[in-house]
């Protein structure tokens, strides 16, 4: 797949960005450089290799998931510019 100039413009567009028309020539360049790069490693046989979603072992440590007491009312409160009514009170936004 070879991107062009209008692909590049297209993607421009939508991300709000404006190019000149050096940048718009470059990024064309630079993008099927990245495809033909990525044809390339597509030639690789990976039948035999597992899919992966990091390059390294990454491990989650997860907290075990408990009921406890939630904090009370008044001290979660206490540190409010404003409360009132037991909740917080903050400016309005919609008029």
């Amino acid at each position: 797949m070879k991107i062009g100039v209008k692909d590049v413009e297209y993607v421009a567009r939508l991300a709000r960005l404006t190019l000149s028309d050096e940048e718009r020539d470059e990024f064309a360049v630079q993008l099927n450089d990245i495809l033909t790069y990525m044809d390339k490693l597509n030639e690789l046989d990976t039948k035999e290799v597992e899919p992966t979603s990091h390059a390294v072992p990454v491990k989650n440590v997860f907290r075990a998931d408990g009921v406890r007491e939630s904090l009370p009312r008044e001290p979660s409160l206490g540190n409010a510019p404003e409360a009132e009514k037991g909740f917080y009170k903050v400016p309005r936004i919609i008029e």
